[in-house]
């Protein structure tokens, strides 16, 4: 009766505590609830190249957003996530960040989505204490540059590349790699660098490491220098609308090294881009949409109720990431940044991706997926723990 009685007593202060504002984030009134509704920000690439990650981001958070409404909200208040379209671009990232928190006052902000993005906005994150998570971004040193109010729902590209070279070495029973990667990407050389170094420790050898330029299409001079090689690994650490371009050429050229690559392939429109030429790749992932486990099974069947189709990793890491907010809101008792970012960080969650918790970097600690592509289908083909 006692435990009744205070559970409804704390419920009511929470109800109440959730009308007070973000009054810690410095430099600004927010408040973080409209009436009835607590609102958060999302950053992520809507139009451009990268619009399919921000895309299933959005639908993942928005997901989260229609479950949380429909069982009651967060002490009856309903919560709603405000999108801002980036474009995967920092300066656009920068306006998105200062039109949340200065103009819809929002209390929290899931994103951005992409490296360079999040990168670009993440000390705001701590000057303002507003509490952040990127869902995806992967770079090492985004929660470093963001300081203690920066989180991250997903591994960083040096965990990729050291799963890859393992995935590699032990598995694949590889001798020799190639590694082409784009040298205006943060993203694309920090799975490269790792991957090197984790390959080589285990007694591989890296007999090219090639570099491209961002907006390359012509990819034929590294790729004449790799055939001559002919590794039995070729690593392609880059976004799906490059890699497909690179894997038709690299085919078309008559090298039939096996392709690996990092998270950045998780999209639809890889095999529409690189067609056959990718069949057979394989690549790293932080989930694998056909697993049994029943966390897994519910979300992607709530998903293709929603849009009619197969949620990606994006979609994931959105519908988790969201959901660590809200949960982190829930645990504070109301909108204050410090509070959310202290309930943040003692955050552990059994996930679709995977139990989640973090470490003292505030990155996520979770297991990783090897993705095979089999024709238009994606199969698991084996999983990979920290």
């Amino acid at each position: 009766m006692k435990k009744t009685l205070l559970s409804g007593v704390l419920a009511s202060v929470m109800a109440m505590t959730l009308l007070a504002g973000c009054g810690g984030n410095t430099g600004s009134s927010t408040s973080g609830t409209t009436g009835d509704v607590i609102k958060i920000g999302a950053i992520g690439p809507l139009s451009g190249a990268a619009s399919t990650y921000g895309i299933s981001v959005k639908e993942g958070a928005q997901l989260l957003e229609k479950e949380v409404n429909d069982a009651g909200g967060i002490n009856g208040k309903k919560i709603q996530f405000v999108f801002e379209d980036d474009q995967a671009d920092p300066n656009s990232s920068m306006q998105a960040f200062n039109k949340l928190v200065d103009d819809e006052k929002v209390c929290a902000i899931l994103g951005p989505v992409t490296s360079g993005a999040t990168l670009a906005v993440a000390p705001n994150a701590t000057s303002r204490q507003i509490p952040m998570i990127t869902p995806t971004g992967t770079e090492p040193t985004i929660t470093k540059v963001g300081g203690e109010y920066m989180f991250r729902g997903c591994f960083v590209d040096s965990f990729q590349g050291e799963v890859l070279a393992k995935y590699s070495n032990e598995t694949l029973k590889s001798k020799t790699a190639a590694v082409l990667y784009n040298s205006g990407s943060d993203y694309s050389k920090g799975i490269a660098d790792s991957f090197k170094a984790k390959f080589e420790a285990a007694g591989g050898t890296v007999g090219e490491f090639l570099t491209y330029n961002d907006k390359d299409t012509d990819f034929k001079a590294q790729l004449t220098k790799i055939k001559s090689l002919n590794p039995d690994v070729l690593v392609l650490p880059d976004y799906y609308n490059v890699v497909g371009l690179i894997a038709k050429q690299a085919r078309g050229m008559g090298i039939q090294s096996q392709f690996l690559g990092g998270d950045g392939w998780e999209s639809e429109e890889l095999t529409k881009i690189g067609q056959d030429a990718v069949n057979g790749a394989l690549y790293i992932n932080h989930y694998y949409s056909g697993d049994t486990d029943p966390a897994v099974k519910s979300f992607v069947d709530s998903y293709k109720k929603e849009y009619n189709k197969e949620p990606d990793a994006f979609a994931a890491l959105g519908y988790d990431s969201a959901k660590l907010l809200v949960k982190a809101i829930e645990k504070a008792g109301n909108t204050d940044g410090p509070a959310i970012k202290d309930a943040l960080a003692g955050m552990e969650m059994t996930s679709v991706t995977g139990n989640i918790k973090f470490n003292d970097e505030r990155s996520a600690i979770k297991s990783a997926a090897i993705i095979k592509i089999d024709g238009d289908k994606k199969v698991l083909a084996g999983k990979v723990n920290p």
